[in-house]
């Protein structure tokens, strides 16, 4: 993983919390799976109970990347903050 790739991510989860409109809760949960995926890679564990509705959503959009690379999630994650900036 380059050092550059990295650098670039942690700028995106920077400037992620200082969007100038707040995404929508698809963008939301898009952000949250590709954040994971990058940081820590495939989900784990066991998805939340039903009544924790937003556990669950962020349980199944992280799920979804399954077999995503690391670099990958993090290079997608930088696109998806930058578009949200208008970039």
């Amino acid at each position: 993983m380059s050092e550059e790739l990295k650098a670039q991510f942690e700028a995106a989860s920077k400037a992620a919390k200082n969007l100038p409109a707040r995404p929508s809760n698809d963008d939301m949960l898009e952000l949250y799976a590709l954040y994971k995926q990058g940081s820590v890679g495939d989900c784990t564990g066991d998805r939340p109970g039903m009544l924790d509705f937003v556990g669950g959503a962020k349980f199944d959009a992280w799920s979804k990347l399954a077999g995503t690379s690391r670099e990958d999630a993090m290079a997608s994650y930088v696109k998806k903050v930058e578009s949200l900036k208008g970039n």
